[in-house]
């Protein structure tokens, strides 16, 4: 640790799920590492040990570093001044007509950034617009303030946290060799393999990343409705083409591609180039349409006006408490428009995040008809005389619609 600070860490916006499984791997691994977070309630459950939401393997090893004394967390923004290491999990939003803002990130630290020191190195985590990193650097050299900015984006997938933080390549860059190798240094405690490149570079590649992703999601999307709107079994076709054929290995399954991070990134990328990326506003068009497309699928076999349906699984992907920009809430509007009633459940998305939800036992009750929207290993073995629609082919018996 420096010895001018008290902290080797402080994670801003640390309790949610990119910041805070960090802050908890990097005291695992003996950086003394303080969380800021503006809520209070987040705090407040971090310091008891527990976690906020959910993240396998995360709370035995938050309890461990909370009674070893090498974590704590604060709503107290002063705590950015004891830290040698700042690193901002505040991600770049888009805004209501669905353009990124790229300064959000410099306005967002203006509450703390009187409390940057000389010395520090300030690491940005979340995916960013490209620049936004030059945006900091400048907001930091304004100040007067003597800190080198990094870039180093987090790859990990929500509940994989834990594994792979530690097991996937990290990559750092910063326009400094200094922070070049500081940051290489912090992760280095965690991972053995980084990736350097430039601040621009890895903005790039972060988006990149999850933009191909939600690509490939699309194009097995639109596999899919091709098949289906002839009567045919995407699965099975996919299965047959995929079966010892190594180069279409990671042709993935139709279903919803949702959540924070890939139509947002897709939708940052199209920005970018000046809104010429047909592919990935082709991309969009595909994936979040497909709500829809089921819907319109349905009510060709069924009087979805006289029937009550039910959804099952809110959140945005299997196994997982999160909603945010979860395609099961699209279905579920679309549907209100369509159906007599709709219901929903999901058996990870708690009350005090959707009050709405039933018992799977009283969805099964009611509903007329069910729709698989989150495959959850709860479903897999479900027993029902009900019609399912099930695009995830969890049951296995296809995914005609």
């Amino acid at each position: 640790m420096n010895s001018a600070f008290s902290h080797d860490v402080v994670v801003i916006g640390g309790g949610g799920h990119v910041g805070l499984p960090l802050a908890i791997a990097l005291a695992d691994r003996g950086s003394k590492v303080v969380v800021y977070d503006i809520s209070a309630s987040a705090v407040d459950v971090i310091n008891s040990g527990r976690v906020p939401f959910s993240e396998p393997g995360a709370e035995p090893v938050l309890r461990r570093a909370l009674d070893a004394g090498m974590l704590t967390a604060s709503t107290d923004p002063s705590v950015v001044a004891t830290a040698a290491n700042v690193i901002v999990v505040i991600g770049t939003p888009v805004d209501e007509h669905l353009n990124p803002d790229p300064t959000a990130i410099p306005e967002a630290l203006e509450s703390c950034s009187r409390y940057f020191r000389d010395g520090q190195l300030i690491i940005l985590r979340s995916t960013v617009y490209p620049g936004v990193t030059a945006l900091v650097e400048k907001m930091v050299a304004d100040l007067g303030v003597q800190a080198d900015v990094a870039f180093c984006p987090e790859r990990i997938a929500e509940h994989k946290a834990m594994e792979e933080l530690f097991t996937l390549p990290q990559i750092v860059s910063s326009r400094s060799e200094d922070g070049r190798q500081r940051a290489a240094a912090l992760f280095g405690t965690l991972t053995d393999e980084i990736v350097h490149l430039e601040p621009e570079e890895a903005e790039l590649a972060k988006l990149f990343t999850n933009t191909w992703r939600y690509i490939k999601f699309a194009a097995a999307n639109q596999f899919y409705m091709m098949a289906n709107d002839r009567g045919l079994d995407f699965e099975r076709i996919r299965k047959g083409l995929t079966h010892n054929y190594p180069r279409a290995k990671d042709l993935p399954g139709p279903g919803f591609a949702a959540g924070p991070c890939l139509f947002k990134d897709t939708m940052q990328l199209a920005a970018f180039s000046d809104n010429t990326f047909n592919l990935g506003h082709s991309a969009m068009l595909v994936n979040e349409g497909l709500p829809l497309y089921l819907v319109s699928r349905l009510e060709k076999s069924y009087d979805l006006a006289n029937m009550t349906v039910g959804i099952l699984g809110m959140s945005f992907k299997a196994g997982s408490d999160d909603i945010r920009s979860s395609l099961s809430y699209k279905l579920r509007r679309v549907l209100k428009f369509k159906a007599r009633a709709v219901i929903g459940t999901d058996p990870h998305v708690s009350d005090e995040v959707d009050d709405t939800l039933l018992p799977l036992e009283a969805v099964l009750q009611k509903a007329d008809l069910l729709i698989i929207a989150t495959p959850h290993e709860e479903y897999r073995n479900l027993e029902t005389s009900l019609p399912v629609a099930d695009v995830w082919n969890l049951l296995g018996d296809g995914v005609r619609v």
